[in-house]
C-alpha cells in the first residue's frame, strides 16, 4: 500500500513540475515523516517567504532503496539530454556518493549562507566519498550509550573504560549483536575503530583488504566482551531491558531514546554518554540536482532548512535528531528544557568530537563478516 502512494505521489510530483515554473520539487528519501515535515512544515514556511512558489514534496521509500529510486531518475534524465523533475532531494549517504561520483549534483553549500555552519565531517566526506559542498546535511542521527543513574553513577568514558567496566559488572551491559538493528552494529564498528589501529582509514579510505589483519586482537577482545554481555532482541529492547531494570546501560540511537522517555516508556532521569573515541551516527542530505531548472530558488530552500531558527523548531524539537548544522549555532534558539535534554549528556563539543561517521562500504562489509566469523561463532 505504501509503496502504491509513493508512486502516485511520485507521478504527481513529475505532472506538477511540468506545470508550473514557480513550483519548487522535493523529492524526499525516508519515511513518511520526511515528506510531511516538508509538506506540512517546511513548505508552508519557504512559501510565505516567497509568495508565489509552490512548494511540491513527494517520498520515494525508505531506506536507501528510496535514494537509489531518486539516483534513477536523475541518471535516466542526465543520459536524455532532459532537465531534472528535482530541485532539492534529501538523500541518504551512499546514494549521495553515487550520485556526486556521477556527477548528477551541483556543487553549491560553498555559496550557501549556511554553508559555513555545518562542521562535521559528514558533509565533506560520504563513506568514503568527497562530497565537499554537493550537500548539506539536514540533520544527524547518532548512536550512544544509554545508562541507569540509579545504578551506574560514574559511567565509562570511553569504549576502554567500558571493557573494564564489563569485567567488573557482567550482564549488566546489553546490545543486539549485528543482527537487531543497528544500533548494534554501530557499537561494534565503533569497536573496531577504537581497538582495531586506523579508525580514520576505516572512515575516509583508501579501502585496503590488507587492513582485516589488524582486527584480530579487537574482534577476539570483543569475543571475550561479550561473554558478560546480554544479546538483547534488537533496538527497542536494548531499551526495553533498560526500562525493566534487566541491564543498566546499552547502545540506543538518540532519537528513539529521547522519543521513549517523552511517551513515558523509560524512566525520566536514564542518561546518555557518548563514549570516546567515538560512535557512529549518520546524516541525511539536502542536494540541488545538477539540471535543476530552479538553481537559485533550490538553494534558498535548503538555506532557510538549515538555517538554526528551523533547525532548532523542525529538526530538534519536532524529532529528537540533532541538526545537521553544528549544534553551538542553536544555542538561544531553544528554550532551556529542550536543550537541556538534547544536550546536557551530550553536549556540541562532545557531539562534534565524539560524533563519528560510520566506516566506508567495503570496510564496513568487512567487519560485519569478520564478526560473523570470529565472534558470533
Amino acid at each position: 500500500m505504501r509503496r502504491a502512494l509513493y508512486a502516485a505521489g511520485f507521478a504527481a510530483l513529475l505532472m506538477t513540475g511540468a506545470a508550473s515554473a514557480q513550483t519548487l520539487n522535493v523529492a524526499t528519501a525516508g519515511d513518511q515523516n520526511m515528506v510531511d515535515y516538508i509538506k506540512d512544515y517546511l513548505g508552508p514556511l519557504f512559501e510565505k517567504q516567497h509568495p508565489g512558489v509552490k512548494v511540491v514534496a513527494v517520498g520515494t521509500g525508505p531506506g536507501d532503496g528510496g535514494s537509489q529510486k531518486i539516483f534513477e531518475k536523475l541518471e535516466a534524465q542526465s543520459k536524455a539530454g532532459a532537465p531534472a523533475d528535482f530541485d532539492v532531494v534529501v538523500i541518504h549517504q551512499k546514494a549521495a556518493g553515487t550520485m556526486v561520483q556521477s556527477n548528477l549534483l551541483k556543487k553549491y553549500r560553498d555559496d550557501l549562507p549556511t554553508g559555513k555552519l555545518v562542521t562535521r565531517d559528514t558533509a565533506t566526506n560520504s563513506l568514503g566519498t568527497d562530497v565537499s559542498g554537493y550537500v548539506m546535511p539536514m540533520f544527524h542521527s547518532q548512536t550512544a550509550i544509554a545508562y541507569n543513574p540509579d545504578l551506574i553513577k560514574d559511567p565509562p568514558n570511553s569504549y576502554a573504560e567500558l571493557r573494564e567496566w564489563v569485567k567488573k559488572n557482567p550482564k549488566q551491559f546489553g546490545y543486539n549483536g549485528i543482527k537487531g538493528g543497528m544500533s548494534g552494529v554501530a557499537f561494534v564498528t565503533g569497536w573496531v575503530a577504537a581497538f582495531g589501529g586506523d579508525a580514520a582509514k576505516l572512515e575516509k579510505g583508501p579501502y585496503d583488504a590488507a587492513q582485516k589483519a589488524t582486527w584480530e586482537k579487537a574482534l577476539a577482545d570483543l569475543k571475550e566482551f561479550n561473554r558478560n554481555v546480554v544479546i538483547t532482541p534488537g533496538n527497542a529492547g536494548t531499551l526495553d531491558m533498560l526500562n525493566r531494570g534487566e541491564i543498566a546501560m546499552g547502545p540506543v540511537w538518540v532519537d528513539m531514546f529521547y522519543t521513549w522517555k517523552a511517551e513515558g516508556k523509560l524512566p525520566p532521569n536514564m542518561r546518555l554518554k557518548l563514549v570516546s573515541p567515538g560512535m557512529p551516527g549518520q546524516p541525511m542530505y539536502y542536494a540541488i540536482p545538477a539540471k535543476t531548472a530552479h538553481e537559485k530558488l533550490a538553494a534558498e530552500f535548503v538555506a532557510l532548512a538549515t538555517s538554526p531558527d528551523v533547525q532548532a523548531e523542525g529538526i530538534v524539537k519536532r524529532f529528537n535528531w540533532y541538526p545537521g548544522i553544528d549544534a553551538k549555532n542553536l544555542e538561544g534558539k531553544l528554550d532551556q528544557a529542550v536543550w537541556n535534554q538534547l544536550f546536557a549528556d551530550i553536549p556540541p563539543d562532545a557531539l562534534s568530537a565524539n560524533g563519528k561517521p560510520f566506516p566506508i562500504s567495503p570496510y564496513f562489509n568487512d567487519i560485519l563478516e569478520a564478526y560473523e566469523k570470529k565472534v558470533a561463532n
